[in-house]
């Protein structure tokens, strides 16, 4: 499987032009604003989405300021997202480095938040990019629908294998639905092929967030975060369904409130994470994970044969096969 950096290579050129629409984009004339911008532009990680974009309008056609501008919108949408989420979640930290809300408080950090949002419509509009519009913005709904929904999960306890799948399609999967749609539609694709790509995303989000929840039960810190958070933050993910769902109901009642009262207690919760992993809870996950993923390059296969076309399926695999 080739690097990521070996993915990036024949679209160098094209990162850099969106790169520098990016930081125009974000760029600001008040002073604090064009601090706090500039140290998220310089915190930017790996930058998938817009390669997933513009890999997409590759596979329809050459990549235009329309591609660019997808790019932005997206990544100024998904920035938003995630310097709001660390003020809700009280986060310090983001990729090793301090959060906005860690470093500016939470006031300032929210009206980033909102300053990145307006940023990506208007990118958008100034451009008449209504299409794009759309599709992101339902993108973004689907992320506050599946993330609200998982609030209310969490206080019930009583997530079916079948809502975790509405969830993790929502919050996770529905943003990288909006790169494969958004490349294609900047490149001029029809309906069809624009709903076609949106399905591919979707089949790799899910099993994108089917691998990161699996790497909250693994014993060693390889995936960045301490083992057991999810179950910390009352999150019931795939590998805990499982189990719970192949329990007798006395044994599922004391898992339940475990997680539900006892989420602090570290023996517990890795008492709760043996289960899982003895009960066959990992394997389960690894399966459906493998099934979306199926899912996703098969319908890729529908496209012509090209370069942007392996490179796509080689970016899906790199996303889900990843160690961290």
């Amino acid at each position: 499987m080739p690097s990521l950096k070996q993915l990036k290579k024949p679209i160098e050129g094209h990162l850099s032009e969106f790169k520098i629409l990016f930081r125009k984009t974000a760029k600001s004339r008040i002073y604090l604003l064009d601090i706090i911008t500039n140290y998220i532009v310089k915190a930017k990680g790996k930058q998938m989405r817009p390669l997933f974009v513009i890999y997409s309008s590759l596979l329809f056609d050459e990549v235009n300021e329309s591609s660019y501008r997808a790019a932005t919108l997206i990544e100024l949408m998904h920035t938003a997202t995630l310097v709001h989420d660390d003020v809700v979640d009280d986060s310090m930290e983001r990729r090793s480095r301090f959060s906005i809300n860690a470093l500016w408080k939470n006031k300032a950090a929210v009206l980033v938040g909102d300053y990145l949002l307006s940023r990506g419509l208007l990118v958008a509009l100034e451009h008449k990019e209504h299409q794009l519009l759309e599709i992101v913005s339902k993108a973004v709904k689907d992320m506050s629908e599946g993330e609200l929904l998982q609030i209310e999960k969490a206080r019930k306890l009583d997530i079916s294998e079948e809502v975790y799948y509405e969830i993790i399609r929502k919050k996770t999967a529905s943003l990288l639905a909006s790169c494969f749609a958004c490349g294609a539609a900047a490149a001029g694709a029809s309906n069809e092929d624009i709903r076609k790509m949106h399905q591919i995303g979707e089949y790799a989000g899910m099993a994108f967030q089917i691998k990161d929840d699996l790497f909250d039960f693994q014993k060693t810190n390889i995936a960045g975060k301490p083992s057991g958070i999810d179950i910390k933050e009352k999150k019931m993910t795939l590998p805990l369904i499982y189990l719970l769902n192949n329990s007798p109901k006395a044994e599922r009642k004391q898992m339940i409130n475990i997680v539900k009262r006892h989420n602090n207690n570290r023996k517990k919760v890795e008492l709760l994470m043996d289960k899982v992993n003895q009960s066959g809870g990992i394997k389960f996950a690894g399966q459906k994970m493998d099934e979306y993923k199926r899912k996703a390059l098969d319908l890729l296969m529908e496209f012509p044969d090209n370069q942007a076309r392996t490179a796509l399926m080689e970016l899906v695999d790199y996303s889900i096969s990843r160690r961290k």
